[in-house]
Protein backbone atom coordinates (compact mmCIF):
# COMPACT_ATOMS: atom_id res chain seq x y z
CA UNK A 1 0.00 0.00 0.00
CA UNK A 2 1.44 3.42 -0.90
CA UNK A 3 1.29 6.38 1.62
CA UNK A 4 -1.54 7.80 0.25
CA UNK A 5 -3.48 4.83 0.59
CA UNK A 6 -2.63 4.30 3.81
CA UNK A 7 -3.52 7.43 4.90
CA UNK A 8 -6.91 7.07 2.92
CA UNK A 9 -7.46 4.02 4.98
CA UNK A 10 -6.67 5.82 8.48
CA UNK A 11 -9.31 8.51 7.81
CA UNK A 12 -12.06 5.46 6.90
CA UNK A 13 -10.54 4.02 9.89
CA UNK A 14 -10.96 7.18 12.10
CA UNK A 15 -14.75 7.56 11.22
CA UNK A 16 -15.46 4.34 12.12
CA UNK A 17 -13.80 4.52 15.26
CA UNK A 18 -16.42 7.08 16.45
CA UNK A 19 -19.47 6.21 14.71
CA UNK A 20 -19.31 3.40 17.68
CA UNK A 21 -23.40 3.26 17.56
CA UNK A 22 -24.59 -0.34 17.03
CA UNK A 23 -25.52 -1.28 13.32
CA UNK A 24 -24.41 2.60 12.54
CA UNK A 25 -20.99 2.11 11.41
CA UNK A 26 -21.43 4.55 8.44
CA UNK A 27 -22.93 7.58 10.51
CA UNK A 28 -22.02 9.78 12.85
CA UNK A 29 -24.51 11.65 15.07
CA UNK A 30 -23.89 15.04 16.86
CA UNK A 31 -22.13 13.36 20.10
CA UNK A 32 -19.86 11.54 18.08
CA UNK A 33 -18.64 14.45 15.46
CA UNK A 34 -17.89 16.30 18.84
CA UNK A 35 -15.13 13.90 19.92
CA UNK A 36 -14.12 12.96 16.49
CA UNK A 37 -13.34 16.67 16.41
CA UNK A 38 -12.01 17.02 19.92
CA UNK A 39 -9.73 14.54 19.92
CA UNK A 40 -8.55 13.82 16.09
CA UNK A 41 -8.42 17.80 15.50
CA UNK A 42 -7.97 20.30 18.39
CA UNK A 43 -5.34 21.65 16.81
CA UNK A 44 -6.71 22.31 13.56
CA UNK A 45 -10.29 23.35 14.12
CA UNK A 46 -10.58 25.95 16.84
CA UNK A 47 -13.48 26.84 19.67
CA UNK A 48 -13.99 22.92 19.55
CA UNK A 49 -15.19 23.26 22.90
CA UNK A 50 -17.67 25.30 22.02
CA UNK A 51 -20.85 23.67 21.63
CA UNK A 52 -22.36 26.54 18.80
CA UNK A 53 -19.02 25.93 17.05
CA UNK A 54 -20.16 22.17 17.27
CA UNK A 55 -24.00 22.60 16.43
CA UNK A 56 -22.63 25.08 13.13
CA UNK A 57 -19.98 22.60 11.94
CA UNK A 58 -22.89 19.75 12.04
CA UNK A 59 -25.30 21.62 10.64
CA UNK A 60 -23.19 22.36 7.60
CA UNK A 61 -22.12 18.76 7.59
CA UNK A 62 -25.63 17.31 7.41
CA UNK A 63 -26.29 18.12 3.95
CA UNK A 64 -29.72 16.54 3.80
CA UNK A 65 -30.66 17.37 7.07
CA UNK A 66 -31.09 13.81 8.66
CA UNK A 67 -29.38 14.38 11.81
CA UNK A 68 -26.93 12.31 11.02
CA UNK A 69 -23.37 13.17 9.41
CA UNK A 70 -22.31 9.85 6.67
CA UNK A 71 -18.54 9.54 5.35
CA UNK A 72 -19.60 11.37 2.54
CA UNK A 73 -20.53 14.25 4.78
CA UNK A 74 -17.71 13.88 6.53
CA UNK A 75 -15.50 14.07 3.65
CA UNK A 76 -16.32 17.80 2.81
CA UNK A 77 -14.95 18.38 6.57
CA UNK A 78 -11.65 16.52 5.64
CA UNK A 79 -10.96 18.33 2.67
CA UNK A 80 -11.39 21.56 4.02
CA UNK A 81 -9.20 21.01 6.81
CA UNK A 82 -6.76 19.85 3.79
CA UNK A 83 -7.16 22.78 1.96
CA UNK A 84 -6.45 24.78 5.09
CA UNK A 85 -3.58 23.08 6.03
CA UNK A 86 -2.30 23.71 2.21
CA UNK A 87 -3.06 27.32 2.17
CA UNK A 88 -1.08 27.83 5.55
CA UNK A 89 1.74 25.54 5.01
CA UNK A 90 2.03 28.30 1.45
CA UNK A 91 1.95 31.36 4.26
CA UNK A 92 4.69 29.63 6.07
Amino acid sequence: MTKLEDHLEGIINIFHQYSIRLGHYDTLIKRELKQLITKELPNTLKNTKDQATIDKIFQDLDANQDGQVSFKEFVVLVTDVLITAHDNIHKE
